[in-house]
């Protein structure tokens, strides 16, 4: 799947369940909670033990469920760490150009991290088609009507304080999509085994997000 299509589905779907801090042990029946409660998209960010090995796990597993992302990619060797190991997309939580250009070489699509005007410039003039506004709960939704007034061809995804009571705000007001960690996929609730509640998160998330305006 090239880049561009990524995008588009990512886009059409909305919502990214992103896996934080989670067990490499736990990453399947997670994955199964989360296809249950409606959830197309998924990154495992490389701040967990084990990353790599889990987007293995879901590339091989469930190739058909997913479009599996790698995120918190703060270089250039980790990117294509990253894009080894199956991901279809690398995010970051900064703009470093040189993973930008390593994505491009293999035509995986790069999700920089910014949080001004300059920075979505920047990463678009060095070919990221979509960026990362992060965090988004500090800017607030506002924040991101503002960046697309000027901005309209850079698609943005809004991560970081995005729940259940503001996901319309954002996507109504230019998200083209939203990153979801801790309210969806607790750890504590992984820890605890309690994955029925991870998918009835998911399905809420994605109920929700259906009724922003397309």
């Amino acid at each position: 799947m090239k880049d561009y299509e990524v995008l588009h589905q990512i886009n059409e779907h909305k919502v990214c369940a992103i896996v934080r801090g989670v067990p490499k042990t736990e990453i399947k029946p997670l994955a199964e909670a989360l296809i249950e409660g409606g959830i197309k998209v998924i990154e495992v960010t490389f701040n967990t033990e084990g990353a790599s090995e889990m987007i293995e796990t879901l590339c091989e597993f469930y190739p058909d469920d997913f479009i599996v992302g790698a995120g918190t990619v703060l270089d250039e060797e980790t990117a294509r760490i990253a894009i080894l190991s199956g991901a279809k997309f690398v995010l970051s939580p900064n703009l470093n150009v040189e993973v930008i250009k390593m994505c491009k070489r293999y035509n995986v699509l790069a999700v920089p991290g910014v949080a001004t005007p300059t920075e979505a410039m920047h990463a678009w003039e060095n070919g990221a088609h979509v960026v990362k506004v992060f965090p988004a709960g500090v800017l607030g939704a506002d924040y991101i009507k503002q960046l697309k007034g000027p901005l309209n061809q850079i698609d943005m995804m809004a991560v970081g304080g995005v729940n259940t009571s503001n996901i319309n705000e954002f996507l109504n007001k230019g998200a083209s999509s939203v990153g979801i960690g801790g309210d969806l996929v607790n750890a504590e609730l992984v820890s605890q085994g309690n994955f029925e509640e991870i998918k009835n998160r998911a399905k809420a998330f994605v109920e929700a997000a259906r009724g922003a305006i397309k």
